[in-house]
Protein backbone atom coordinates (compact mmCIF):
# COMPACT_ATOMS: atom_id res chain seq x y z
CA UNK A 1 0.00 0.00 0.00
CA UNK A 2 1.54 3.27 -1.12
CA UNK A 3 0.63 6.50 0.67
CA UNK A 4 1.37 9.90 -0.88
CA UNK A 5 0.89 13.19 0.97
CA UNK A 6 -0.61 15.28 -1.81
CA UNK A 7 -0.40 18.49 0.23
CA UNK A 8 3.32 18.07 1.00
CA UNK A 9 4.32 21.19 -0.97
CA UNK A 10 1.57 23.45 0.38
CA UNK A 11 2.58 27.04 1.09
CA UNK A 12 -0.65 27.85 2.95
CA UNK A 13 -2.26 26.21 5.98
CA UNK A 14 -3.79 22.84 5.23
CA UNK A 15 -4.16 19.43 6.73
CA UNK A 16 -2.18 16.49 5.41
CA UNK A 17 -4.27 14.94 2.64
CA UNK A 18 -3.24 11.36 1.87
CA UNK A 19 -3.65 9.59 -1.45
CA UNK A 20 -3.65 5.84 -0.79
CA UNK A 21 -2.84 3.78 -3.86
CA UNK A 22 -3.75 0.13 -4.07
CA UNK A 23 -6.70 -2.11 -4.80
CA UNK A 24 -9.04 0.77 -3.90
CA UNK A 25 -7.56 4.20 -4.51
CA UNK A 26 -8.73 6.53 -1.75
CA UNK A 27 -8.04 10.11 -0.71
CA UNK A 28 -8.11 10.58 3.06
CA UNK A 29 -9.21 14.23 3.46
CA UNK A 30 -9.01 16.74 0.64
CA UNK A 31 -7.00 19.51 2.26
CA UNK A 32 -6.98 23.22 1.53
CA UNK A 33 -4.11 23.47 -0.96
CA UNK A 34 -4.76 24.86 -4.43
CA UNK A 35 -3.64 22.30 -6.98
CA UNK A 36 -4.50 19.17 -5.00
CA UNK A 37 -6.27 17.77 -8.07
CA UNK A 38 -3.12 18.22 -10.17
CA UNK A 39 -1.01 16.36 -7.62
CA UNK A 40 -3.51 13.49 -7.51
CA UNK A 41 -3.39 13.34 -11.32
CA UNK A 42 0.38 12.86 -11.16
CA UNK A 43 -0.18 9.54 -9.42
CA UNK A 44 -3.49 8.17 -10.70
CA UNK A 45 -6.15 8.73 -13.33
CA UNK A 46 -8.89 7.29 -11.14
CA UNK A 47 -10.04 7.88 -7.61
CA UNK A 48 -12.50 5.47 -6.05
CA UNK A 49 -13.39 7.41 -2.92
CA UNK A 50 -12.72 10.33 -0.63
CA UNK A 51 -12.93 9.50 3.07
CA UNK A 52 -13.09 12.32 5.61
CA UNK A 53 -11.71 12.31 9.12
CA UNK A 54 -13.81 15.43 9.82
CA UNK A 55 -15.12 18.51 8.07
CA UNK A 56 -13.01 21.39 9.39
CA UNK A 57 -12.08 23.78 6.59
CA UNK A 58 -8.44 22.77 6.34
CA UNK A 59 -9.61 19.21 5.61
CA UNK A 60 -12.39 19.92 3.09
CA UNK A 61 -11.69 23.21 1.33
CA UNK A 62 -10.64 21.39 -1.86
CA UNK A 63 -13.29 18.67 -1.55
CA UNK A 64 -15.60 20.02 -4.24
CA UNK A 65 -12.69 20.43 -6.65
CA UNK A 66 -11.66 16.81 -6.11
CA UNK A 67 -15.19 15.46 -6.45
CA UNK A 68 -15.80 17.57 -9.56
CA UNK A 69 -12.66 16.13 -11.18
CA UNK A 70 -13.08 12.48 -10.23
CA UNK A 71 -16.11 10.20 -10.17
CA UNK A 72 -15.40 9.28 -6.55
CA UNK A 73 -17.78 8.44 -3.74
CA UNK A 74 -17.66 10.52 -0.57
CA UNK A 75 -17.73 8.79 2.80
CA UNK A 76 -18.04 10.78 6.02
CA UNK A 77 -19.54 10.67 9.51
CA UNK A 78 -21.46 13.95 9.37
CA UNK A 79 -23.98 14.91 6.67
CA UNK A 80 -22.57 16.64 3.61
CA UNK A 81 -24.45 17.64 0.42
CA UNK A 82 -22.25 15.30 -1.60
CA UNK A 83 -21.95 12.43 0.84
CA UNK A 84 -22.68 9.02 -0.71
CA UNK A 85 -21.79 6.78 2.22
CA UNK A 86 -22.53 7.63 5.87
CA UNK A 87 -19.90 6.22 8.22
CA UNK A 88 -20.61 5.29 11.83
CA UNK A 89 -18.42 4.07 14.65
CA UNK A 90 -17.37 0.50 13.96
CA UNK A 91 -18.00 0.57 10.21
CA UNK A 92 -15.33 -0.85 7.93
CA UNK A 93 -14.00 0.85 4.83
CA UNK A 94 -11.42 -0.35 2.35
CA UNK A 95 -8.53 2.08 1.89
CA UNK A 96 -5.82 0.98 -0.51
CA UNK A 97 -5.23 -2.72 0.09
CA UNK A 98 -6.54 -2.98 3.64
CA UNK A 99 -9.77 -2.96 5.62
CA UNK A 100 -9.97 -0.11 8.15
CA UNK A 101 -12.31 0.30 11.10
CA UNK A 102 -13.86 3.73 11.54
CA UNK A 103 -13.47 4.83 15.16
CA UNK A 104 -15.58 7.80 16.25
CA UNK A 105 -13.17 10.07 18.12
CA UNK A 106 -14.90 13.36 19.09
CA UNK A 107 -13.39 16.14 21.14
CA UNK A 108 -11.52 18.11 18.50
CA UNK A 109 -14.60 17.80 16.24
CA UNK A 110 -17.95 16.16 16.90
CA UNK A 111 -17.78 14.27 13.60
CA UNK A 112 -14.18 13.09 13.91
CA UNK A 113 -13.21 9.61 12.75
CA UNK A 114 -9.89 7.79 12.90
CA UNK A 115 -9.31 4.84 10.57
CA UNK A 116 -7.43 1.80 11.87
CA UNK A 117 -6.23 -1.36 10.12
CA UNK A 118 -3.90 -4.13 11.26
CA UNK A 119 -0.89 -2.10 10.12
CA UNK A 120 -1.89 1.55 9.80
CA UNK A 121 -3.79 4.39 11.43
CA UNK A 122 -5.08 7.54 9.77
CA UNK A 123 -5.57 9.52 12.96
CA UNK A 124 -6.77 12.86 11.63
CA UNK A 125 -6.42 15.52 14.32
CA UNK A 126 -7.30 13.48 17.40
CA UNK A 127 -3.65 12.54 17.90
CA UNK A 128 -0.52 13.43 15.90
CA UNK A 129 3.18 12.72 16.14
CA UNK A 130 4.34 16.36 16.14
CA UNK A 131 2.63 19.69 15.61
CA UNK A 132 4.77 22.52 16.97
CA UNK A 133 3.36 22.15 20.47
CA UNK A 134 4.81 18.70 21.21
CA UNK A 135 7.01 16.12 19.54
CA UNK A 136 6.64 12.33 19.80
CA UNK A 137 2.96 12.52 20.73
CA UNK A 138 0.51 15.41 20.63
CA UNK A 139 -3.27 15.80 20.62
CA UNK A 140 -5.84 17.86 18.80
CA UNK A 141 -6.63 21.33 20.05
CA UNK A 142 -9.75 21.72 22.17
CA UNK A 143 -9.79 25.45 22.94
CA UNK A 144 -12.26 26.46 20.25
CA UNK A 145 -16.07 26.63 20.66
CA UNK A 146 -17.70 23.21 20.46
CA UNK A 147 -14.51 21.34 21.34
CA UNK A 148 -13.95 19.32 24.52
CA UNK A 149 -10.74 18.15 26.17
CA UNK A 150 -12.66 15.58 28.20
CA UNK A 151 -14.21 14.06 25.07
CA UNK A 152 -10.83 14.06 23.36
CA UNK A 153 -9.23 12.20 26.27
CA UNK A 154 -11.94 9.55 26.14
CA UNK A 155 -11.51 9.28 22.38
CA UNK A 156 -7.77 8.66 22.69
CA UNK A 157 -8.39 6.03 25.36
CA UNK A 158 -10.94 4.32 23.12
CA UNK A 159 -8.54 4.44 20.21
CA UNK A 160 -5.84 2.73 22.27
CA UNK A 161 -8.29 0.04 23.37
CA UNK A 162 -9.36 -0.72 19.82
CA UNK A 163 -6.08 -0.35 17.96
CA UNK A 164 -4.16 -3.59 17.26
CA UNK A 165 -0.62 -3.79 18.65
CA UNK A 166 0.48 -4.56 15.08
CA UNK A 167 -0.11 -0.96 13.90
CA UNK A 168 3.24 0.52 12.86
CA UNK A 169 2.34 3.33 10.43
CA UNK A 170 0.70 6.55 11.59
CA UNK A 171 -0.57 9.21 9.20
CA UNK A 172 -1.95 12.21 11.08
CA UNK A 173 -3.77 15.31 9.94
CA UNK A 174 -0.79 17.53 10.76
CA UNK A 175 2.93 17.11 11.30
CA UNK A 176 5.09 14.26 10.05
CA UNK A 177 4.04 10.71 9.39
CA UNK A 178 5.50 8.18 11.83
CA UNK A 179 6.75 4.66 11.29
CA UNK A 180 7.55 2.54 14.30
CA UNK A 181 10.26 -0.02 14.76
CA UNK A 182 8.07 -3.13 14.60
CA UNK A 183 7.77 -5.54 11.68
CA UNK A 184 7.57 -3.60 8.43
CA UNK A 185 7.91 -0.30 10.26
CA UNK A 186 10.43 1.15 7.83
CA UNK A 187 8.86 0.52 4.43
CA UNK A 188 5.88 2.90 4.05
CA UNK A 189 6.37 3.78 0.38
CA UNK A 190 5.49 7.43 0.99
CA UNK A 191 6.98 10.57 -0.52
CA UNK A 192 6.23 12.85 2.41
CA UNK A 193 8.49 13.73 5.31
CA UNK A 194 8.63 10.95 7.85
CA UNK A 195 9.71 10.19 11.37
CA UNK A 196 11.32 6.83 12.08
CA UNK A 197 12.38 6.32 15.66
CA UNK A 198 12.56 3.86 18.47
CA UNK A 199 9.21 2.91 19.89
CA UNK A 200 5.96 2.34 18.11
CA UNK A 201 2.68 4.00 17.30
CA UNK A 202 1.18 2.95 20.62
CA UNK A 203 4.01 4.79 22.43
CA UNK A 204 3.20 7.96 20.49
CA UNK A 205 -0.52 7.78 21.28
CA UNK A 206 0.07 6.95 24.96
CA UNK A 207 2.37 9.99 25.21
CA UNK A 208 -0.31 12.16 23.61
CA UNK A 209 -2.85 10.85 26.12
CA UNK A 210 -0.59 11.60 29.08
CA UNK A 211 -0.12 15.16 27.86
CA UNK A 212 -3.83 15.66 27.23
CA UNK A 213 -4.70 14.32 30.68
CA UNK A 214 -2.71 17.11 32.34
CA UNK A 215 -5.51 19.46 31.20
CA UNK A 216 -2.96 22.22 30.60
CA UNK A 217 -3.43 24.58 27.64
CA UNK A 218 -1.88 23.14 24.52
CA UNK A 219 -0.87 26.60 23.32
CA UNK A 220 -0.14 28.72 26.43
CA UNK A 221 -0.49 32.45 25.93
Amino acid sequence: MQVVTVTADAETFTCNAYLVLGERTVLVDAGAMDGVVDVIREHTDTLDAVVLTHQHGDHVEQLDAVLDEFDAELAAYAPHPRRDTPLSDGDTVRIGDEEFEAVHTPGHADDHLAFVSDSTIFSGDVVVHDDGAFDDGSFGRTDMPGQSREELIESIRDLLDRMPDSVEHMYAGHGDEFHGDGPGGHSPGSQSERQDSSGDVRDVIETALERAEKREPKYPE
